[in-house]
């Protein structure tokens, strides 16, 4: 049975008086902390040297305590902030330790009753050890690095490795079984690598044979599938697992430590060292002298050049970072993406639209024709519509009218009065119904000026005046504004506003700019700000050099994970969009207008539902 979790419900701890108040002072910081881990709010926690019961931490169900010994704390206890994960680095195996038995205080649910046999008992806690940890890095995937960092010293604990030579385990079939669980079973239950453990299971298959590990196997698999409340089904695979060791089930754990004389009396006068669960104190029958300093058996120096080699590589690893240092960080960075979005449309809005200085330059303007004018009311009409919600029943009661009388909720407050109570009950029940408002619409249009794109410019130029003017009319608050990106970014329509000319361009540029392009539309609508029905239109060939594509790309994937709707405008299926983006292809380039006013309905519907 493991030596850090104590079954006898007799058992109180070990008694330590902390030498230091910052003994005291840590244990309630730690006490803190396991709620979150353990899932419980009961848990108390004390850290002091010598604590534990002669192991690293130790769970007493009775009383809701886990205790540490602080002799493997490493660092001044006045220096430590367990709130702050990346300070859990500097003492990982105590923070391990902890987590262990948090696991226990939250997975170990059942109990093994009194007059079960002490082998069949012990063997069903050994198996319960890598059964517990599968439980908690499936609910607390970042705990493996910790429940790793703490397994030299758990596992050592469990085998006597060092505390006395005569104690380690030998070349026998009851201590290559009980090392087997303890490491094979971890890596079964996800903490540890085949990898890792590799010297050692070779020399437990030699010990075994090949088929009697093979049956263990399957016990210690069957226990981490059980539920954290079956323990009949762990008790009948500690029975099994006996019977393929050849241990006796009547006997108790062969695999205790011994008891420690030093030890704190157990004041229920049973008699059991406080870490030694049911008290059963064997020494293990591995076969060391009693004289003398026995060399350690092969199966104990794999296990210790495990446990090192284990130790070592999660001192390299990375530990978990701290969840709020990271939603600080990934804030941080979207603010600084956030405001070159506005540099951006500063630096592109703010030119007068319709220019035709330097590159990337317009045409001239003309007057809308009687079917852009056309279409601008029946675009509205659309998206008045598409923006309309039903109205929201909500019930209501009250003590007094207006409503309707419920008979129930009369009877019960007069027996209320009866009995000289304030009345509660509310007999009068009442549905209003309310319109929830609309969210507002955010359109924008890129459209790629390269030479590949003079199909474009006159269908775009159309459907950025027709898209502004529609947004003017629409009873739906609605903003829209369209630019042109080639070797620069210019604008066609600005935000909130209705140009009464249609404005032209042309498409004779050699690079395209999209990156800026989607930056500046970001900027001036808010495409990644969520409270809105968002939707970025972009017509483009997509035959981007490849920074403007990668930074394009990034762009992209950041406004689609903010829920921003995009749709590629092609008309060739060799063309080559952007990932992630809703492609539809123009098979007649005057339908583009009508598309994007499509996909504009679309939007404004979704984010009504």
């Amino acid at each position: 049975m493991s030596t850090h979790f104590t079954a006898d419900p007799a058992a109180t701890g070990a008694a330590v008086f902390p030498a230091r108040p910052e003994w005291l002072t840590l244990s309630a910081a730690l006490a803190d902390e396991v709620g979150v881990i353990a899932d419980r709010e009961d848990l108390l926690v004390s850290i002091a040297p010598g604590a534990g019961g002669g192991a690293p931490a130790c769970f007493y169900p009775a009383r809701a305590l886990i205790e540490v010994d602080g002799n493997h704390l490493g660092v001044d206890p006045a220096t430590v902030t367990p709130a702050n994960i990346s300070d859990r680095t500097r003492y990982a195996p105590t923070w391990g330790a902890l987590t262990h038995e948090c696991g226990h205080a939250k997975h170990t649910t059942w109990e093994p009753p009194r007059d079960a046999p002490p082998g069949v008992v012990a063997a069903a806690m050994l198996l319960e050890e890598p059964r517990m940890e599968a439980a908690q890095v499936r609910r607390r995937p970042d705990d493996r690095h910790w429940l790793r960092a703490c397994a030299r010293d758990i596992v050592a604990a469990d085998l006597h490795l060092f505390a006395d030579p005569a104690t380690a385990p030998k070349m026998t079939a009851p201590d290559a079984a009980h090392t087997a669980a303890l490491l094979l079973g971890r890596v079964d239950g996800g903490i540890l690598t085949r990898a890792e453990v590799a010297p050692v299971a070779r020399v437990i298959e030699d010990v075994l044979g090949k088929e009697t590990l093979g049956k263990l196997r399957a016990i210690w698999r069957k226990a981490l599938r059980t539920a954290d409340q079956d323990g009949d089904t762990m008790l009948e695979l500690g029975r099994q697992w006996c019977e393929i060791v050849g241990t006796d089930p009547n006997t108790p754990d062969p695999g205790a430590a011994a008891p420690d004389p030093n030890a704190t009396p157990d004041p229920s006068g049973s008699g059991n060292a406080p870490g030694t669960p049911n008290g059963s104190g064997a020494p293990s029958p591995s076969g060391g002298t009693s004289g003398g300093t026995p060399s350690p058996s092969p199966l104990a120096g794999a296990i210790e050049a495990v446990l090192d080699n284990v130790a070592a590589k999660v001192a390299r690893e990375k530990a978990p970072e701290d969840p709020a240092a990271k939603a600080a960080a990934a804030q941080a960075r979207e603010n600084a993406k956030r405001k070159i979005a506005e540099q951006a449309a500063r630096s592109v809005f703010g030119v007068t639209p319709g220019s035709r200085d330097g590159r990337t330059a317009c045409t001239g303007t003309r007057p809308p024709t009687a079917d852009e004018r056309t279409a601008v009311r029946v675009l509205a009409r659309a998206l008045s519509t598409a923006g309309v919600r039903d109205r929201v029943a909500v019930k209501t009661t009250s003590i007094v009218p207006p409503g309707r009388l419920r008979m129930r909720g009369a009877l019960v407050a007069d027996a209320q009065r009866a009995a000289g109570a304030i009345p509660t009950a509310e007999p009068f029940t009442r549905t209003t119904r309310t319109v929830v408002p609309t969210p507002p619409l955010r359109l924008a249009i890129a459209c790629d000026v390269s030479g590949t794109m003079r199909w474009a410019s006159e269908h775009v130029a159309s459907a950025a005046w027709i898209l502004a003017n529609a947004a003017r009319h629409t009873t739906v608050p609605a903003q829209t504004a369209t630019v042109i990106f080639g070797n620069r970014v210019r604008p066609l329509t600005l935000p909130g506003t209705a140009p009464a000319a249609v404005t032209e361009f042309a498409s004779n540029d050699n690079w395209e700019d999209i990156p800026t392009a989607i930056d500046a539309l970001d900027g001036a609508l808010g495409l990644s700000t969520p409270g809105a029905a968002r939707l970025l239109v972009i017509v483009s060939d997509g035959r981007y050099r490849p920074t403007p594509r990668t930074d394009g790309q990034r762009k992209l994937n950041r406004l689609r994970a903010a829920g921003c709707a995009v749709l590629w405008l092609t008309t060739r299926d060799t063309d080559t969009p952007l990932d992630g983006a809703t492609v539809h292809r123009l098979t007649d380039p005057t339908t583009a207008a009508r598309a994007i006013g499509r996909a504009a309905t679309t939007a404004l519907r979704a984010a009504t539902r």
